[in-house]
């Protein structure tokens, strides 16, 4: 059994240069019945506009991932690292003992669409650290690619987290399937496009749960891209 957490359900803001939608309380938006997702705490849908962002700002013990679907993220922290980032490239930052950091739309003209993701850590207090990998669309394509795990199994991410997050892109008609391990909570997340899981039409901005275990049946009613996250 899966439950649905509709796109339009979520909390809003739109400050003008930011305009994002919030799955779990964030900010100014409470709903005690949405508070996270077991360790997944954070699936922030932002969009900036040209030449905005965030200003610096402090973060700790969090594992965070940003997610680019459109444009270019700027990002700048307090342990010296710089870098832009475009559709393909995701972004960690272990927030650990504490971090300052900004995220920007580098470009002046075009706009910016990314989903920023909180974790619970498993340690706290740890260094911050921080990386960025891509992941091509062929990586993606038809198949579930491992994003970020516990020990960085197959190229993704180290996280300081009990979670795996995968991400695929499907086109329609396409059917992966994604297997709960016992004692293991899923959390699927419609980031762009149109899917069915487990017969549910589910649509962009759109996440289902479940804690039942055995195989999810995920397919593309349209081109697709999905995140899906294994969660203890």
């Amino acid at each position: 059994m899966i439950t649905i957490r509709r796109a339009e359900d979520r909390g809003h803001a739109d400050h003008g240069w930011l305009d994002t939608r919030h799955t779990f309380s964030f900010a100014d938006y409470y709903d005690p019945a949405h508070m996270g997702f077991r360790t997944l705490r954070v699936i922030n849908d932002d969009r900036v506009v040209a030449g905005a962002g965030f200003g610096t700002h402090p973060h700790r013990d969090m594992e965070i991932l940003s997610y680019v679907l459109e444009g270019a993220l700027e990002h700048k922290d307090s342990m010296g690292h710089g870098a832009v980032l475009h559709y393909g490239d995701i972004q960690h930052m272990s927030a650990g003992s504490g971090v300052r950091h900004s995220e920007f739309n580098s470009s002046k003209t075009d706009p910016l669409h990314f989903l920023q993701i909180w974790i619970m850590p498993t340690k706290l207090g740890i260094k911050p650290g921080y990386s960025e990998k891509t992941f091509s669309e062929s990586e993606k394509r038809g198949k579930l690619r491992l994003i970020a795990s516990p020990d960085g199994t197959d190229g993704s991410f180290a996280i300081n987290a009990s979670a795996c997050v995968h991400a695929t892109l499907l086109e329609k008609g396409e059917r992966i399937e994604y297997v709960v391990p016992p004692g293991r909570h899923a959390w699927i997340h419609v980031a762009t496009g149109d899917a069915r899981v487990d017969g549910q039409d589910l649509h962009a901005g759109d996440g289902a749960s479940t804690s039942d275990a055995g195989p999810l049946a995920i397919e593309g009613a349209s081109r697709v891209e999905v995140l899906v996250f294994d969660l203890s």
